[in-house]
């Protein structure tokens, strides 16, 4: 356990530090000596905090891989301009996360942004930590692309969902498939390979589509979309089961009003705002650079709650 080895290391370093600090007479050293037993013990508490964030990802797919589909929503460029914002969060979550991040498929906006993008994040807990980002995302903002400089509000939504474990069966038959190849569009080379090797797959009894083109190889390419076909479908089926049609891909509503699970508000005042939790910060500037723990141990902390007091009934 990661969290629980860096917590005691951290700890018996600390230790030994203060007692070669205690000994010291030099007093200076011994302030520096202090000060790293101090940033030690700081470390130690990061990650027994990790450590108490970990008690609640205990649901089957916690501890597997996601794949995560960001869509534009309603407002043109703007929205096209804040999908790739959001993107930008998320690679940047990742990256302090130490998750691995892996386009599979990008489609850019016509004038500037992205229109959608999927992509593969691995690493421990990846499922279980960014399931809580799973809905439509509100900005809120002096738009750049605006000569008049008026305030605009963008959506863009966000699709999750678990990598199965290979012994997960959803029965995915050949006649309900149509497989389509295309020339990949990345922006440029930037984010995926631009060859003729891209595939998409339309599953016709559900309606997803799913696309890769992050490989050369048009064969590699068609196994991680039906890796990630199979994965939308298991959670399409769960759904169903649980006549929950809201939460994952039945009627998830318009891309637009009413529709956020948060807002990010850059004028005329500063502010992230989740409405599931009521969780807010006023550094929209930290949280657009990836600080997005305060929102999702909020939920994962009421959906503990929730699931207890299910479970007491």
């Amino acid at each position: 356990m990661v969290p629980f080895k860096k917590a005691h290391d951290a700890v018996e370093e600390a230790v030994l530090l203060f007692d070669l600090a205690e000994a010291e007479s030099d007093a200076q050293e011994k302030q520096r000596a202090l000060k790293d037993v101090a940033d030690l013990l700081a470390k130690a508490e990061k990650a027994v905090h990790a450590l108490e964030f970990q008690a609640l990802l205990s649901e089957r797919f916690d501890a597997n891989n996601v794949y995560l589909t960001l869509h534009a929503g309603a407002g043109g460029t703007e929205s096209c301009d804040w999908a790739a914002m959001l993107f930008r969060m998320y690679r940047r979550y990742c990256e302090d996360h130490d998750f691995a991040l892996e386009v599979l498929e990008y489609q850019p906006g016509e004038e500037a942004g992205l229109r959608s993008v999927s992509f593969l994040v691995s690493g421990p807990m990846a499922y279980g930590y960014l399931k809580a980002e799973r809905g439509v995302h509100r900005l809120v903002r002096i738009s750049p692309f605006d000569s008049n400089k008026r305030r605009h509000t963008s959506f863009a939504a966000m699709d999750v969902v678990a990598e199965l474990d290979e012994d997960v069966e959803v029965e995915i038959r050949d006649e309900d498939l149509r497989v389509d190849t295309y020339r990949s569009s990345g922006a440029g080379g930037q984010h995926v390979n631009t060859t003729d090797s891209a595939i998409r797959i339309t599953h016709a009894p559900t309606g997803i589509v799913v696309a890769c083109q992050a490989e050369r190889s048009q064969h590699k390419n068609r196994s991680k979309a039906m890796s990630m076909l199979k994965a939308k479908i298991y959670e399409y089926n769960m759904d169903q089961k649980r006549k929950d049609m809201e939460r994952f891909y039945g009627k998830k509503g318009e891309i637009a009003w009413g529709s956020q699970i948060r807002s990010y508000v850059l004028q005329p005042y500063t502010m992230v705002k989740d409405h599931r939790t009521k969780a807010e910060t006023s550094n929209v500037t930290a949280v657009l650079d990836g600080d997005l723990d305060l929102f999702i141990e909020a939920w994962l902390k009421q959906r503990a709650l929730k699931n207890s007091e299910q479970g007491a009934g």
